[in-house]
């Protein structure tokens, strides 16, 4: 839909990356994701993919999320267009809060958060992902990152340094300083898959025990 077709009081927003990035990850998702059980968005901005994921599965319940109240009107007006029974009302949540609204999960879903965020989100990300998610639950990520062993796409190094003029606690990530991160939450090595447009899926899974 593009963006003229929207009135100016309609509360959905359009995130075009949506469109183009959905059906990849979509791709993924089908080989992470459980049969059953429910699945948390952080960040989860206009609401587009958790539309698209929540009409895709199911057999799975969705529950987006999001610390701006124009993403969470966006969200629910998107949801409640979509009529799906297995996608809930938006809930309020800043990654890097010490408390999340949310206590269990079966899976998380991240994308597009970590670069434009500080570092202060990924940290309470992964901290709160440890918490409530089960043994072998998985944590996705989607995003551009910072690779020690892969150059740097020219088209990356662009957006990172448009990010940090943006905002200097933005920026690509190292993806060694997040997999270390999890790894001392009790998380596993990545399985780490390459997407359209330089960008990466990245899927953690929680150690047992």
């Amino acid at each position: 839909m593009p963006q003229d077709d929207l009135h100016q009081d309609d509360p959905r927003q359009l995130a075009p990356a949506t469109q183009r990035n959905r059906e990849p990850i979509l791709a993924v998702l089908r080989e992470v994701l459980p049969a059953r059980g429910r699945v948390l968005e952080v960040a989860s901005g206009s609401g587009e993919h958790a539309v698209h994921f929540a009409a895709a599965f199911q057999s799975l319940v969705f529950q987006p999320s999001d610390p701006d109240p124009a993403a969470l009107a966006s969200i629910d007006a998107w949801a409640g267009e979509s009529a799906l029974p297995n996608l809930l009302p938006a809930i309020r949540l800043d990654a890097s809060a010490p408390r999340w609204p949310i206590t269990q999960a079966d899976a998380i879903l991240c994308i597009n958060m970590i670069h434009i965020s500080p570092w202060a989100a990924t940290e309470g990300l992964i901290r709160q992902a440890a918490q409530i998610l089960p043994a072998s639950g998985p944590l996705y990520l989607y995003g551009p990152y910072r690779q020690s062993d892969v150059p740097l796409a020219p088209s990356n190094a662009v957006f990172d340094d448009s990010l940090r003029r943006r905002n200097p606690k933005w920026g690509l990530r190292e993806l060694d300083a997040v997999a270390e991160l999890a790894r001392d939450a009790g998380f596993a090595e990545p399985q780490v898959t390459a997407m359209p447009a330089n960008n990466l899926s990245v899927v953690f899974r929680k150690n047992s025990g």
